[in-house]
């Protein structure tokens, strides 16, 4: 049987419900807050909720963020989800936070005109690929994730953005580098197109 895949527990909850997902298609997936496991892991998930600066103390007293990072430059597939994401950029707004700089850029906060919408963005929204990756193979027009997030990601450079979203403006919805993969929306809560993006992480080799 396959090596279990590492979703990493690092205080920002959703845990259970990835696991359960995992589950779903077939994978198993072992939550844990040990860094060794995460450094020996062959793929890791990377979820959360939350806000950044507590993630982020989080990640450092534990020894997860210099293991994340040494999985990362290992080459071992890893998937950010929501806050997982947001905080693998350089900096975030929420709290000043300077965070993981797995991909070079920030997250910043919504700031809307319209005032029938809120924040934080909450619902089903169209998920539109702008550029091929083996995790979005099979998303088509008008397909739809959930999100729940008032922080964005905002990469330095383009070539890291693989799918966008709108909400008044459009943002970054899927960032990818190498073998690193992130997602502002949650795979976990989106019904079958979620479960088939999570089916194929497990199968994904970290190539692009």
């Amino acid at each position: 049987m396959a090596d279990p895949i590492v979703i990493i527990d690092y205080d920002a909850g959703n845990l259970r419900s990835v696991q359960r997902a995992c589950a779903e298609v077939g994978a198993r997936a072992l939550i844990s807050n040990d860094p060794a496991r995460v450094r020996a892991a062959s793929r890791i998930i990377f979820p959360g909720v939350g806000a950044a600066g507590s993630a982020m103390a989080s990640l450092r007293r534990n020894g997860l963020a210099d293991a994340l990072r040494s999985a990362v430059d290992d080459g071992k597939p890893v998937l950010g989800i929501c806050l997982g994401l947001q905080i693998s950029l350089r900096h975030s707004e929420e709290s000043d936070t300077e965070t993981l700089g797995l991909i070079p850029g920030e997250t910043h906060r919504f700031r809307l005109d319209r005032p029938e919408l809120k924040i934080p963005h909450m619902g089903w929204n169209e998920v539109r690929p702008v550029r091929p990756h083996p995790l979005l193979d099979g998303i088509e027009p008008g397909d739809e994730f959930y999100f729940v997030h008032a922080y964005y990601p905002a990469p330095e450079d383009q070539a890291c953005v693989y799918a966008r979203t709108t909400y008044e403006d459009d943002f970054a919805a899927a960032v990818g580098r190498g073998n690193y993969f992130g997602v502002q929306f949650h795979p976990e809560k989106s019904g079958r197109v979620g479960l088939r993006l999570l089916d194929r992480f497990t199968r994904w080799d970290g190539q692009c």
